[in-house]
């Protein structure tokens, strides 16, 4: 199985915008982990601080 995140930080301007977006992002999904089973098909939207959702991640069969 593979994890896959995609966030666009394209939209982040801002001085060190983009480091903290991201890091808040991973960290916060990665704490909300436990409430999946991580199996192909999970996964879920990922919203920066302003609750503006800026990717998703899932989990997917390997190929």
């Amino acid at each position: 199985m593979k994890f896959v995140l995609e966030v666009d930080i394209s939209g982040m301007q801002g001085e060190g915008e983009a480091v903290a977006e991201l890091g808040r992002a991973l960290r916060y999904w990665g704490g909300n982990l436990r409430h999946y089973a991580l199996e192909p098909g999970d996964g879920s939207e990922v919203y920066d601080s302003q609750y503006r959702q800026v990717g998703s991640w899932h989990i997917a069969a390997s190929s």
